[in-house]
């Protein structure tokens, strides 16, 4: 049984005639405040006739209490646009600061609404008011004119706001995508500092309903990609329909753009195997991810594709292709890819210069850099970062101010952080050094054992940036060699203390397409018993060449000269060197990667071993290539 209220009793019996009483008779403040009462109190406040009137007395002026007029709207739950412009004339005879906000919410009520005609009244009374150039109110005049499908409305608006926002931006987008403008919504995209899932939503939605699906599909494996949410653009490759280039070019750039370069070359594999050609961009991608692997043996695979496809190389993929090479340690390769391009431009000098600085090949990097200078074409501040870092590998101090100054006097290339290493060039810098600068002055230090400087850089570097592992390693190292061995234990204290922990030493070599990685005292390779015995014949022939071991390089306190010895011996390295003389035929180079400083005592055991088995020996470690050959190293013994 339902309950019989008074309010049901009005409700069922007496609605219009109550409505009618008590709209027409009230008119002052207290009569409206009596029947705001009363309706809440019976419950009829919903009826739309009565909280309209209600607004409509509050809002009047003769009332006029703002206070009560919002809290009438408030309770609407779909107010009309009759009722949106009341409580605007409310807000603005009160002339409160909050005029903006109002009409914000007012525009998007419009928007909502498709309220046209009623949209452009607000804006003229916007402009009257001098509201034209409040942010938030030109955001919502973008939204407006976007909803209601002038786009080109809400274009002059936006184009007019000096700060643009997330949410103008989407309105915009919005509106080019409701008007099937693909080609601007997408240009409007492309544009946008930032995006949300709202951007790619309404992009998405645009193509789709413009019978771009494929579009689709693609901008969403791409924005996948971006946000580094490689497993859904995996999972969205493999239920699309039909794929195009496009696809292809997006999950491989993408793999490449989250450092998954393995991935990146499985899916070239995949694109070749359907017989879809590659693009220049596609290649672009594929070499940078062999750069990434350091994968020699691939690179030079991509690189027979490109020859026997007719693919010219004066392009971006000419530069990656030499990049490429110098990282892979193939630098011969990568001179030989320069000379063979006719039309060569910056980038290709650039690139080449800076290959062969960081392989220690000052002298054939200056002189490309003087024919360079000499045919006309202008460095960058990037070339210059190559000519430096040529002079430094090899101790040309004077060449590199030299240089220099002719960065800055004769091409006018304001010095950036890696312009700089020299500590007294650092003090002297305008702008604040970074974390590689002192990183690159301490491992100076410590190549020249000069622990004053060392300690100098290492202490700017903690206050810089104390999460750098390696300054705190290089820092103890040099204790070590110094046989400061309480030192060594208060920086490794303090690496504990603050949860580091420094990296395990590791060496890779490539034979036949596989990647074979060896750590110190490595006994887990199927060959173990090969390298061993490989290991003790080298330590035999490295005697009878008057080998000295320097034992100051063991970087654990071990008191008995012979366990020194033998900790040099098992460094990862030499595991790999060893692999390296069993495995390929003589005479081959032996091309190893290191993700650590080789040490003085490998140094001088590499440049020996490449002379005793006649072996061209190239080994990169964390800041270069070496490479050794007949007894000498590239650096000249300057690293």
């Amino acid at each position: 049984m339902q309950t019989l209220t008074l309010s049901n009793i009005l409700h069922q019996h007496f609605p219009d005639a109550l409505h009618f009483s008590l709209l027409k008779s009230s008119k002052t403040h207290q009569e409206t405040q009596q029947l705001h009462a009363f309706s809440l109190k019976t419950g009829v406040f919903s009826h739309p006739s009565l909280s309209s009137r209600l607004l409509s007395l509050y809002a009047d002026p003769n009332i006029n209490n703002l206070r009560y007029a919002r809290s009438v709207f408030d309770r609407i739950q779909h107010p009309s646009l009759v009722l949106w412009n009341i409580i605007l004339k409310c807000y603005i005879q009160n002339q409160q600061s909050h005029e903006a906000i109002s009409l914000f919410v007012l525009c998007l009520a419009c928007a909502k609404l498709t309220a046209l005609k009623e949209g452009k009244q607000i804006h003229g009374l916007v402009l009257k008011l001098g509201f034209g150039l409040d942010k938030f109110v030109q955001a919502s005049l973008v939204y407006l004119y976007s909803k209601c499908g002038k786009i080109g409305s809400g274009y002059a608006v936006f184009d007019q706001m000096d700060e643009k926002d997330l949410v103008s931006w989407n309105s915009l987008l919005d509106g080019y995508a409701r008007c099937g403008e693909v080609k601007a919504a997408m240009k409007v995209f492309d544009e946008m500092p930032e995006k949300d899932c709202f951007s790619w939503t309404v992009l998405i939605y645009g193509l789709a309903k413009c019978g771009e699906e494929l579009v689709s599909w693609n901008t969403m494996i791409n924005g996948y990609m971006k946000a580094g949410d490689t497993n859904s653009a995996c999972k969205l490759f493999d239920q699309m329909p039909t794929r195009n280039l496009i696809t292809w070019n997006s999950m491989i750039g993408g793999f490449k753009l989250n450092l998954r370069f393995l991935e990146a070359l499985e899916m070239f594999e995949r694109m070749l195997e359907e017989e879809f050609r590659p693009t220049h961009a596609t290649l672009v991608s594929v070499i940078s991810a062999v750069s990434g692997l350091a994968s020699l043996g691939t690179g030079r695979l991509i690189h027979s594709y490109i020859v026997k496809n007719g693919i010219e190389l004066d392009g971006v993929v000419g530069t990656v292709m030499i990049e490429m090479y110098s990282k892979c340690g193939g630098i011969d390769s990568a001179v030989t890819v320069f000379r063979t391009i006719s039309h060569k431009k910056l980038g290709h000098w650039t690139a080449i210069i800076v290959g062969l600085s960081i392989h220690g090949m000052a002298d054939h990097a200056l002189k490309l850099f003087l024919e360079m200078r000499r045919i006309g074409v202008k460095p960058n501040a990037i070339t210059f970062v190559g000519v430096l870092n040529a002079c430094s590998h090899v101790g040309l101090i004077n060449d590199g101010h030299k240089y220099f100054n002719m960065m800055i006097n004769e091409y006018g290339i304001k010095p950036a952080i890696e312009h700089y290493e020299a500590k007294d060039i650092i003090e002297e810098m305008p702008m604040r050094p970074n974390k590689v600068i002192w990183m690159t002055l301490l491992s100076g230090a410590r190549n020249h054992r000069n622990t004053k400087i060392g300690e100098y850089a290492a202490q700017h570097l903690i206050e810089l940036a104390p999460e750098t592992t390696g300054g705190y390693v290089v820092l103890s190292n040099m204790y070590a060699v110094a046989g400061e061995w309480e030192k060594v234990s208060e920086v490794r204290e303090m690496m504990k203390k603050r949860g580091l922990r420094k990296d395990s030493g590791c060496s890779s070599i490539e034979h036949k397409g596989v990647v074979h990685n060896f750590i110190v005292g490595d006994k887990s390779h199927p060959q173990t018993k090969e390298i061993y015995s490989k290991l003790a014949e080298m330590r035999e022939k490295l005697k009878l060449a008057g080998h000295v071991p320097d034992t100051s390089q063991v970087l654990l306190y071990i008191e008995e000269e012979e366990e020194k010895e033998a900790e040099l011996e098992n460094h990862s390295e030499r595991l790999a060197i060893a692999f390296g003389l069993i495995n390929t035929e003589a005479g081959c180079p032996i091309r190893i990667m290191k993700n650590l400083r080789v040490c003085s005592d490998c140094h001088s055991v590499t440049k020996l071993l490449s002379k005793i088995y006649r072996r061209e020996i190239i080994v990169r470690d964390n800041s270069r290539f070496h490479h050794f050959k007949d007894g000498l190293c590239s650096c000249k013994d300057f690293w």
